[in-house]
């Protein structure tokens, strides 16, 4: 199976698109239109979308990108740290999630991929943030003193992905 992946870097906000068998240039002008809408509700909207040359890449999907005032840039060929952030994405939920199941299908997967980009988004920890997640902009206030009591673990995937977050009053 096969996604695009859209990462923004200052905030290290991840978008994901559904998976698909076979790629196409089609299917990937589809993302860019889907991305786009997704751009639309963004307080910090892009100003470029950096994509390696693949030839799904066509002229197509940067127009849909200038229509709507962002540029793209096309990555020179066998140069990966250029996409050090989409590969390094890569491998976090490959490694952090993927190598722990045996995916069974296309919606498998997908349910899988939409629970760690959810987590990722909202919960994990990121240290080009200040150990914030993606979603969150200021950290949360200090207490003085925490009790056992008012911490909860919430789970996803069955257990794999865990945070711990103080419990409402």
């Amino acid at each position: 199976m096969y996604m695009l992946v859209f990462i923004h870097i200052g905030s290290r906000r991840v978008w994901v698109s559904s998976p698909t068998a076979h790629p196409d240039s089609r299917w990937v002008a589809q993302q860019a239109r889907n991305v786009c809408m997704e751009f639309a509700e963004e307080e910090h909207k892009p100003t470029y979308v950096m994509h390696d040359a693949d030839t799904k890449f066509t002229r197509q999907f940067d127009e849909i990108f200038k229509a709507e005032g962002i540029k793209t840039k096309k990555h020179l060929p066998a140069s990966p740290n250029l996409n050090a952030f989409v590969e390094r994405w890569i491998q976090s939920v490959q490694q952090e999630c993927l190598d722990h199941f045996v995916v069974l299908g296309e919606r498998h997967f997908n349910h899988i991929v939409r629970e760690y980009v959810d987590f990722y988004n909202d919960f994990r920890p990121h240290e080009g943030r200040d150990h914030l997640p993606p979603a969150m902009t200021n950290p949360p206030p200090e207490a003085q003193t925490v009790r056992l009591d008012d911490v909860v673990c919430r789970q996803r995937l069955g257990g794999l992905l865990k945070h711990y977050e103080r419990q409402a009053a």
